[in-house]
């Protein structure tokens, strides 16, 4: 199957004019100088085609903002008045985020929040929301708590009693599954494959099973070799697209079968973050019963009885009732017969 591509140049949000009403706000650096104490002509200020708009404080809690995965005119409007009007904005790096605060003038702290350094952090973010504070999450492209550590932030949160809410917007995943021109109705998000061959392909061989399309996280020197892997795992005919640098200057999306991709991306020095969009198997017969029993047993180790089954159906294809069965029939305590 040919590869075919499309390459598009976004047009940025400064293009689009854009009327508020004019109104007088001065913004100071000493804001972003010091994180526990914000200025207070500023508060909720933030500026949209040279035009001051003023919002107001928000009400105390945890903000799950979503920022641009490119194009910075993709932020929204409710995900600007959060950003302005919170007390502090915990980022994965604060070099990134400090770009998209600048572009519209917004003076919130920051603080990073990232693997590295989030066992130490999440306390001190727990803290500042136990005393009231307002505090806006936001990863480094997209929505948080995808491929960032935001989710022990979330429950941590939820735990304490405090408000959690999300402001929704721009997602990689679902841009490039918006654009790969593959089924929608049902989709698996798998993140990035391990990077050695042997973990890489021992993981796809997991993937093989789901019937759904798959999108996948990859790096641009990388992509060549997961793409080889891939058609070798899951079928060198299996139409696929990747889409790389998704909503930037130089966006660009290649579709084809599997074997197609990996050959026109070898030996090629890519750069940038690739999203890649599988689509789902030809219906073929159902996985052996054998077979599906080792995969219940696997799942019953990491999950409850509900959930071990509702997997298990859903990777094999078959029926639901039989899997739960199984699973009882596996899942009895020795002592009393009871399931977990």
């Amino acid at each position: 199957m040919p590869v075919t591509s499309s390459v598009t140049s976004p047009v940025t949000f400064g293009e689009t004019e854009i009327r508020v009403p004019a109104m007088s706000v001065t913004v100071r650096n000493s804001a972003r100088q010091n994180p526990l104490h914000r200025n207070e002509g500023a508060l909720g200020s933030f500026v949209i085609a040279d035009q001051p708009i003023q919002g107001s404080r928000l009400a105390p809690g945890l903000y799950l903002v979503a920022t641009p995965i490119g194009n910075l005119g993709d932020i929204t409007l409710r995900a600007l008045q959060a950003l302005a009007g919170a007390d502090l904005i915990a980022c994965e790096d604060t070099r990134v985020t400090r770009k998209l605060l600048d572009r519209y003038a917004i003076a919130t702290p920051l603080t990073p929040y990232h693997d590295h350094n989030a066992a130490k952090a999440r306390p001190a973010l727990l803290r500042r929301l136990g005393k009231g504070a307002a505090i806006a999450l936001v990863s480094d492209a997209g929505t948080p708590l995808v491929s960032d550590p935001g989710y022990k932030l979330v429950r941590a949160a939820q735990d304490a009693g405090h408000l959690v809410t999300a402001l929704p917007g721009a997602s990689a995943v679902l841009a490039a599954l918006s654009v790969a021109g593959l089924p929608t109705d049902q989709f698996f998000f798998g993140g990035f494959l391990p990077p050695k061959a042997a973990a890489r392909c021992a993981r796809i061989a997991e993937l093989a099973r789901i019937r759904s399309t798959l999108i996948l996280f990859e790096t641009g020197p990388r992509i060549a070799a997961t793409l080889a892997d891939l058609a070798a795992g899951l079928g060198s005919e299996r139409e696929a697209a990747w889409c790389r640098e998704l909503t930037k200057l130089h966006e660009e999306i290649k579709r084809g079968d599997l074997a197609a991709l990996a050959q026109a991306c070898a030996g090629k020095h890519l750069r940038g973050e690739i999203v890649i969009v599988i689509a789902p198997p030809q219906a073929e017969a159902l996985v052996s019963v054998a077979d599906a029993e080792s995969l219940l047993r696997d799942a019953l180790a990491r999950l409850s009885v509900k959930d071990a089954v509702n997997e298990v159906a859903h990777v094999t294809g078959r029926p639901r009732r039989e899997i739960y069965c199984a699973a009882l029939a596996l899942s009895k305590d020795g002592k009393n017969g009871a399931p977990r």
